[in-house]
């Protein structure tokens, strides 16, 4: 008598034609053509297997590879999925180059409405509006008839009490009015909009999945609310948020491509070109934005996502260029070019700058952490309309008395990076001037400047302090690059002076001879912004760059990297962490930062679970187990895996099985399958039992879904090359095993929580699932 035996087998999406021929082979009925949807997908706030991604792409190869050489269709296919890498590189440049063209437009045009309105088209900034104007001079080129300040469209006099006082009251109405739309807009529409965007960032390409942070309603709010929160005044800039929105960018454009759509990890090699991108339209720096892409947010960096970063931050850089949004045919608003060369005796003042910097980074850092932990953990994080409403009104009560305040932030330092020519009519530049081109003695404009400028650097360092971090669009390139032009330009004044009254000391003798420009103050205010936004970010070689870019002095190379270093050196000192790995830890997710080192004496045995006292391990045996008890092992626990083993009795390690394809391959069975009922037998094994089912449902094989290969280390194995294997590989768990059999596991959460306790951190503010 013959019994036959039915077993029914599930095919995931994405497993290759190479192992449905071996289960035919092995005579098991496979009833499903094309897959069980969503088995290879994760859940929100999971970790991404990027083993499993890059074996997917790499089986895609082959099949595109064996099929091209097939029929010349095939071929032609196979050429335009290689050319759609590059294609999908110039659609994210062009889109992100066109945004923040609009952005930068927009921006400007609300910032200049807050002082007044231009007669001839409302669409006009006041820039624009007095370049149309045949009564504008060289001197007086920002004052024409067509501009008119609210004061004088309210009361009719432009100067005086009342004037002062409707332009004040006009000041601060318009930056509540930007700033309430922005935060309502957040709130109400795209949660995700809010602050930074860069920490989520690091965070998703290290293979974190956060539904909704770049899609489509985020790009179009915080499109939006960027324009309304930099117009309204707030200590905060657009560049960070500019990186958010290339990656939101994209992230839609890579729904156009199977390849992409399909698969995480190619998916994050373009969210890192994308994050160059952003970089580069946020300062008109592309190879900046490659760097900064490779030193600061990418996590997984191959050779080809270096030449596509490239050619995507060059046709943003092109796109951005050909909008003209400043209106002076350059890619940045404050471009400067210093003649002057350096003297090796500056690098002591550089160096100051750099400590400075350093001092200003550490202290920022854990004073905003400070107040954000507080926003989270005291009633102040309930009511986050009223926190950015009072933060704004503040801002601009205290902002408008000072000139150097009023102005947005783009303009202050490019205020700052100036440098004077007898025609500047700023107060920056009045100089009791002896001759042309020389060091000048201060005049009464620069001394009330540099008291000003003293008022402002305290309102900049206190405010930006309580701002980053608002449920607004908040980025904090600019203003950590204000508050160190500030300082640069205070310190380059008080050198500039020291020599024209000193020159005859040893330390000026020889370069600085009297009636000669050997001083350059913006060239001061330059360094002093890079180190202190070295020190904030802890960037070093990518902010140097962007640093030359802007400036496009080759000479000036060795002063930057000197102010750089020395502004990491310090902030390092006083804290490893930069003010993004300091709230990627603030918020909890799950990142390693690649940068940190591991220096505990540690064994994969003492972080591995199950400890000592704990519950045994939860895994599945390969042919052991019914529907039903599979069933009560996932209901009963909350693990996003299972390892699978021979039997209960050897505990042989076969393989490892994701909880999520578990559940969905269950389901879909009991749908579409017949027969398969909670008695069925559950198997992982590769050929038919050899023991019949008489009078019994037909089993399930659930063997594809299986990965053969998960990775294990041994129980001696050093937590060091542990935490570096899990950096490398990006691995979500890895199995503990002693001469082949099963001791416990270790997850990504598990390092994580081990890191924080060395550390004597909470190990339990770590989010996970």
């Amino acid at each position: 008598m013959f019994t036959s035996v039915v077993v029914v087998v599930l095919i995931p999406a994405g497993y290759s034609n190479g192992f449905r021929g071996q289960v035919a082979s092995a005579g098991l009925l496979d009833l499903l053509d094309e897959g069980v949807p969503g088995v290879g997908t994760y859940e929100d706030f999971n970790t991404i297997d990027w083993v499993r991604e890059k074996s997917k792409d790499r089986d895609r190869h082959r099949e595109i590879n064996r099929q091209k050489k097939q029929s010349d269709l095939a071929l032609l296919l196979s050429l335009i999925d290689a050319f759609s890498g590059w294609l999908l590189m110039l659609l994210i440049g062009l889109l992100s180059g066109a945004l923040a063209g609009g952005i930068d437009i927009a921006a400007h045009w609300l910032t200049d409405l807050k002082e007044g309105f231009c007669m001839k088209g409302f669409w006009f900034t006041h820039e624009h509006c007095c370049w149309k104007s045949n009564e504008t001079t060289f001197q007086r080129r920002n004052k024409c008839p067509q501009w008119k300040s609210w004061a004088e469209l309210m009361v009719g006099v432009p100067e005086g009490a009342s004037a002062y006082v409707v332009n004040y009251l006009m000041y601060v109405s318009w930056a509540l009015i930007f700033s309430y739309l922005a935060v309502i807009l957040v709130r109400a529409f795209a949660p995700y909009a809010c602050g930074s965007g860069i920490p989520e960032i690091k965070t998703i390409l290290s293979g974190f999945i956060i539904r909704g942070y770049l899609g489509k309603w985020t790009l179009l709010i915080k499109t939006i609310t960027l324009v309304l929160a930099v117009s309204s005044g707030l200590s905060l800039g657009k560049e960070g948020p500019l990186v958010h929105v290339a990656c939101c960018c994209g992230n839609i454009l890579c729904h156009l491509f199977t390849k992409y759509r399909k698969n995480e990890a190619k998916r994050r090699e373009v969210l890192s070109a994308a994050s160059a991108v952003g970089v580069s339209v946020a300062f008109g720096a592309p190879i900046g934005g490659v760097l900064f892409s490779l030193e600061e947010v990418s996590y997984y960096f191959p050779l080809k996502t270096l030449w596509r970063s490239f050619f995507a931050a060059l046709v943003a850089a092109f796109t951005l260029r050909s909008i003209n949004p400043f209106g002076n045919s350059r890619l940045v608003l404050f471009y400067v070019e210093f003649h002057t060369p350096w003297h090796f005796l500056e690098l002591f003042p550089f160096v100051l700058l750099g400590i400075f910097g350093g001092l200003w980074g550490a202290l920022f850092i854990r004073a905003n952490i400070a107040w954000c932990r507080r926003r989270k953990t005291t009633r102040l994080g309930h009511y986050p309309v009223l926190e950015v409403v009072v933060v704004a009104l503040a801002t601009a009560v205290l902002a408008f008395p000072n000139e150097y305040t009023r102005m947005s932030s783009s303009e202050l330092i490019s205020e700052l990076f100036n440098d004077c020519s007898l025609l500047d009519s700023s107060k920056l530049c009045d100089y009791i001037s002896p001759g042309k081109g020389a060091d000048r003695a201060a005049g009464p404009g620069v001394y009330t400047a540099l008291w000003q400028l003293v008022l402002a650097l305290v309102f900049k360092m206190f405010i930006t302090v309580v701002t980053f971090g608002m449920k607004v669009p908040s980025g904090l390139f600019i203003p950590s690059m204000a508050v160190g032009a500030i300082a640069g330009r205070l310190l380059g004044i008080g050198m500039e002076q020291l020599a024209y009254y000193h020159h005859e000391w040893p330390m000026f003798k020889g370069w600085c001879s009297l009636g000669a420009k050997c001083i350059t103050p913006g060239l001061y205010a330059m360094l002093g912004a890079a180190a202190c936004l070295g020190g904030v970010t802890r960037m070093t070689v990518s902010l140097v760059v962007i640093m030359f870019e802007l400036t496009g002095g080759l000479e000036y190379i060795v002063p930057l990297m000197a102010a750089t270093m020395t502004s990491k050196w310090v902030a390092d000192a006083l804290g490893r962490e930069g003010i993004y790995e300091a709230h990627i830890r603030l918020n909890g997710y799950p990142f390693l930062e690649p940068k940190e080192e591991f220096e505990q004496k540690t064994l994969a045995m003492d972080v591995m679970r199950p400890r000592r006292n704990d519950p045994p391990l939860s895994v599945l045996t390969q042919d052991g187990m019914t529907v039903e008890e599979v069933e009560g092992m996932i209901s009963d626990t909350s693990y996003s895996g299972f390892p699978v083993v021979v039997s209960h009795q050897s505990q042989r390690l076969v393989g490892f099985v994701l909880r999520r394809d578990l559940v969905i391959s269950i389901d879909n069975a009991r749908c579409c399958q017949d027969g398969i009922v909670g008695a069925s037998r559950v198997l992982f094994t590769e050929h038919t039992p050899s023991h019949p089912y008489q009078g019994g449902p037909p089993p399930l094989s659930l063997r594809p879904i299986l990965d053969l290969s998960p990775l294990a280390i041994t129980d001696h194995t050093p937590m060091e090359i542990t935490v570096d294997i899990f950096r490398k590989l990006g691995l979500r768990q890895c199995l503990v095993t002693q001469n082949g059999c099963l001791l416990g596991i270790i997850t990504k959460k598990d390092i994580l929580k081990h890191m924080a306790q060395m550390a004597n951190r909470d190990p339990d503010s770590i989010l996970f699932n």
